[in-house]
């Protein structure tokens, strides 16, 4: 079917102009002259988001089926919304978008093409068509010709919903319709709302391929060797997998199967607060004409002030992943060697770095403990304690015990090691206590991919029941154990003991669970 059928047979009518697959250079002209943002002096396109500087957990749904609804897990995450008001706004949504320009860009979810999925993104504007031509991956010479979206994507910031009408909490809404094969997105500027219901999508179709799906970056050594990050907006992911001696596959997204892994992506979304050439050499410099910046203070000349949180701490840059110097452009790897994860302790007590077993990194994986930073989410002001099943529970629309029987089963078959890394504070909880140096985290990763902690000395948590290394190359032997960064010995176990309690009461919510997983997490001491 030719585009115009397409979208009649969506039910657009009146549309003023079509623009398929523009260049970044003709993105970004239509994006001035449109108004929507300015050229920074690095040449990247900034934009404010308005209200919206983070993503809108409370306003995401799912089209509730006959045909899907035993396979999803219902519940605060995954709210449920009748067909019949899908319609409503729908309709009303193609009204708005009548006489109005539409940007297309027709490209791919997941880089090994054997479980790829087709997906054609409609936006008002053509600043969030670059940021969609940038993230996703780029369909290469002729494929455009025979192109048929298997999903499609509608994100229109302009249109509000109506809460009485419509039924939905604000005027924000992020709609996903699996039966009908389709998103809709109005009411927020905010890009990140795109990339992650295109990944809800996907944590719902790649396990049926039995592919897991995975919130985490991935990187690949000189031999090979392929290390995972794992960990919730604002731990590390990206910073950590950008590292200059190895080549990334991707900062966010990626699928296991029985081959290896791929990245979903074709960019990256970088959070930016505090960014410096000095600490992320490779972000700083992926900013440059073609990256869309969100909600970065300028000053009148377009120089960029990264330390500057007025608008949001969530500063973000999205870019494509050959903006990184030595990526794998090919966005595939073989099995991982090494899995992180990553949490952001604000209480100060987990371990820098501990080594885990299968059923310690099988219950964190159920866990996905951090802290919630500042502007990931609105309304978020400074470190939360929160638990999301499978570093990434907004995102997946199946029962979180699923997810990590298929990691089970992809350690039990291949020769992985599993860390779990503290990138939050140490010496007292936050306020008190100072934050990681991210020189430190940078060597305890390294040392864990290089098998530098292979063959050290252990030591057991009396709390936290993980191994703890007492020796790292490159980091000092006393911030190995948390206990002895704080003053007050008894007031550090007492809040150890305080952040076992709310892991323990966290993981009651799992059903069917074996006695192993569920012994191999915090013990109350």
């Amino acid at each position: 079917m030719d585009l115009k059928g397409f979208l009649e047979n969506l039910g657009f009518v009146g549309v003023k102009n079509i623009y398929r697959n523009l260049s970044v250079n003709k993105l970004v002209e239509h994006a001035i002259i449109n108004g929507e943002g300015r050229l920074t002096s690095s040449g990247a396109f900034n934009i404010n988001t308005g209200k919206y500087t983070g993503r809108s957990p409370e306003d995401r749904f799912i089209v509730d089926h006959p045909d899907i609804h035993d396979d999803i897990n219902w519940g605060k995450i995954n709210v449920p919304v009748s067909q019949e008001n899908f319609e409503r706004i729908y309709e009303r949504l193609l009204a708005y978008l009548e006489n109005k320009n539409l940007y297309i860009f027709d490209g791919f979810v997941g880089a090994d093409r054997r479980y790829s999925m087709s997906v054609r993104f409609i936006n008002e504007l053509a600043a969030q068509n670059l940021f969609v031509h940038q993230l996703f991956i780029r369909p290469k010479e002729g494929e455009l010709n025979s192109f048929e979206p298997e999903f499609t994507v509608i994100a229109a910031p302009g249109f509000k919903a109506n809460t009485s009408i419509d039924k939905t909490n604000s005027e924000a809404f992020v709609i996903i319709n699996i039966k009908k094969r389709m998103i809709i997105i109005g009411g927020t500027c905010y890009s990140g709302e795109i990339k992650k219901s295109v990944f809800s999508v996907m944590n719902y179709i790649l396990p049926k391929k039995g592919i897991l799906p995975m919130h985490c970056s991935a990187n690949v050594g000189e031999e090979g060797d392929v290390a995972l990050f794992f960990g919730l907006s604002g731990t590390g992911k990206t910073t950590l997998s950008a590292d200059p001696n190895r080549r990334l596959i991707g900062d966010d997204e990626h699928g296991w199967s029985n081959d290896g892994i791929f990245n979903l992506e074709g960019g990256c979304y970088a959070k930016c607060i505090n960014l410096s050439k000095e600490s992320e050499p490779q972000i700083w410099n992926a900013i440059k004409f073609g990256t869309l910046l969100e909600n970065v203070v300028c000053d009148d000349n377009g120089y960029e002030d990264y330390g500057d949180a007025r608008y949001t701490e969530n500063i973000r840059a999205g870019y494509p992943v050959d903006y990184i110097p030595n990526a794998v452009l090919e966005g595939v790897g073989r099995e991982p060697n090494t899995i992180i994860f990553l949490a952001a302790d604000a209480f100060g007590v987990l371990p820098p770095i501990a080594k885990l077993t299968r059923e310690q990194a099988m219950y964190h994986f159920m866990s996905g403990y951090t802290s919630k930073l500042a502007g990931t989410e609105r309304g978020i002001k400074e470190p939360q304690v929160t638990f999301s099943a499978c570093f990434g529970e907004p995102f997946m629309p199946l029962d979180p015990v699923l997810y990590a029987k298929m990691l089970g089963e992809k350690i039990d078959r291949s020769d992985v090691s599993v860390y779990l890394v503290n990138t939050g504070w140490l010496g007292g909880p936050y306020g008190v206590g100072k934050r990681i140096e991210l020189s430190y985290t940078r060597a305890m990763v390294t040392a864990a991919i290089n098998g530098q902690l292979k063959d050290v000395a252990y030591e057991k948590h009396p709390v936290f029941n993980v191994l703890i290394p007492k020796s790292c190359p490159l980091v000092p032997d006393e911030i190995l154990n948390p206990v002895s960064t704080w003053k007050d010995r008894n007031l550090y176990f007492k809040k150890a003991n305080e952040l076992a309690i709310k892991f323990n009461k966290n993981f009651e919510k799992f059903k069917n669970v074996s006695d192993n997983i569920k012994s191999a997490g915090p013990i109350i001491s």
